[in-house]
């Protein structure tokens, strides 16, 4: 095995997937290297969250295979590829309306894989739940993390989404469109979360319309339209290709 190969998180060949006559997804492939920032971006149905669901292991695929630190993780259910080391969002939030924020939190702290990772030793689990909200924005000192989620505004329940993914611990963090919904000062402020994350050896993918701030973050960039991989490389490399410009019919980017 070379050193490349020793390096890559997360590997997808050929993965393929049709809906009765539509096809979602069609022969994607792509790889993660550990520590790195991968950017998802196309147009409105071009397939991204249907690629995320694909890897997650919320939708199974027709054809193609997904390799997770080493591991094939096809058609696995989702919760055993959380327990490995992956994790993502939800581009419709899916709190636990009637709890707490930080109980929110508490529920993925008594998860095995968490048990595994602390050796059995959970410390004061409020306590790790404040603190988790603490770092993706939550006012540590006020009543927010008390709230119940049905109460919270949107940018505070994108934000719990996260939090409760890095209660896993996870090796892989999955952003799917994590911005949307935001206002500019709610994106501003967590853009340097994600960068700390990511600057700390977090692996991370974003799918993500607000293109500008993407940009900011991430090293390397995939752009899919009806279901297929139409270029791949830097931001700049993948903003100039033809095929990514006529797909966005030369339309300004959100945000």
């Amino acid at each position: 095995m070379d050193k490349t190969e020793d390096q890559t998180i997360l590997k997808v060949e050929d993965i393929g997937k049709s809906f009765g006559g539509l096809l979602a997804v069609d022969k994607v492939s792509f790889h993660v290297q550990k520590g790195e920032l991968l950017g998802v971006i196309g147009p409105n149905g071009s397939g991204k969250t249907t690629l995320v669901n694909l890897v997650t292991g919320f939708v199974r695929p027709d054809s193609g295979r997904v390799i997770f630190q080493g591991l094939d993780i096809t058609g696995k259910m989702p919760y055993r590829i959380a327990e490995l080391g992956m994790a993502r969002t939800f581009q419709m939030v899916k709190p636990f309306y009637h709890l707490p924020a930080f109980k929110n939190i508490i529920i993925p702290l008594y998860s095995p894989r968490v048990k595994k990772l602390r050796g059995g030793k959970y410390g004061e689990r409020d306590a790790v739940a404040i603190d988790l909200l603490e770092e993706v924005g939550f006012e540590r000192d006020s009543f927010v993390p008390y709230k119940v989620a049905s109460s919270l505004p949107h940018g505070y329940l994108k934000r719990l989404e996260l939090a409760r993914c890095l209660a896993l611990r996870s090796d892989l963090l999955i952003l799917d469109e994590l911005f949307s919904g935001m206002s500019m000062s709610e994106v501003a402020s967590t853009l340097p979360i994600i960068e700390r994350l990511n600057g700390e050896g977090l692996s991370i993918i974003m799918v993500e319309h607000r293109l500008k701030e993407l940009f900011r973050v991430a090293s390397r960039v995939i752009a899919l339209n009806f279901g297929r991989k139409i270029a791949e490389g830097s931001p700049h490399e993948v903003m100039e290709s033809e095929a990514v410009k006529a797909a966005y019919l030369g339309s300004e980017a959100e945000g």
